[in-house]
């Protein structure tokens, strides 16, 4: 799904999540919505109203036991890797580092967080493979926290 919106007074999610972005073609800061109502901007965590692209997560893809994401401390999959498929809210303590050159997402959807417990710019990590930070949209290679994508709606 893709559309084009100058700005965005409301949103309301029938099913499903969707990542919204506040740059057209999917670029720039990036928020999840689940179901339910957002009666404004700061209530999806936006800086100000506008949504300039989305898209929806399938959710077919994010049941628990299917999730896995392979971290790497260096660029095109080098150095340590780390593997990890619960939540980490703090990727410092369970890593000794918070730098996440490269990464592999194996299965299920992942949200990339600049600061640790789930805060800061996020970014949607889709199975794939990311050979460096700048291929998942990230201004650097510093990753805070990092957590599973569930439907929680059923």
């Amino acid at each position: 799904m893709l559309c084009y919106l100058g700005c965005c007074n409301s949103i309301m999610v029938g099913s499903g999540c969707f990542m919204i972005y506040a740059q057209l073609h999917y670029k720039g800061q990036q928020f999840l919505v689940r179901k339910g109502e957002y009666p404004d901007f700061e209530s999806w965590l936006g800086k100000n109203d506008c949504v300039c692209s989305c898209h929806e997560i399938p959710m077919a893809m994010t049941q628990r036991s299917s999730h896995e994401v392979k971290l790497f401390e260096r660029m095109e999959y080098g150095g340590q890797m780390m593997a990890l498929v619960e939540n980490c809210p703090n990727v410092t303590d369970m890593f000794q580092t918070n730098h996440i050159f490269s990464c592999k997402v194996i299965g299920g959807n992942w949200l990339f967080f600049e600061q640790f417990n789930y805060k800061g710019r996020m970014y949607l990590m889709r199975p794939g493979e990311y050979t460096r930070f700048t291929e998942w949209g990230g201004l650097s290679a510093h990753v805070g926290s990092i957590k599973r994508i569930i439907d929680n709606s059923n």
